[in-house]
């Protein structure tokens, strides 16, 4: 395996566990978006739902 390979794998594998918790808690269902830009499209969203069911927990420890 070239150092390449090895780094992009190294990647993946610190990846795989967030997107799994984006898929079990965040209810995401299937990619209705087409193509490559759908792709990533879906994962961006996916992600940006999680960063603010994020600050919405920390704004209810904050104003509770």
């Amino acid at each position: 395996m070239t150092p390449s390979i090895k780094k992009k794998l190294k990647r993946r594998n610190a990846i795989e566990p967030i997107i799994g918790y984006i898929k079990q808690d965040g209810h995401s269902g299937l990619n209705r978006l087409k193509g490559k830009l759908g792709d990533k499209l879906n994962a961006v969203l996916a992600r940006v739902g999680q960063n603010c069911r994020k600050i919405l927990a920390q704004l209810r420890l904050f104003y509770a």
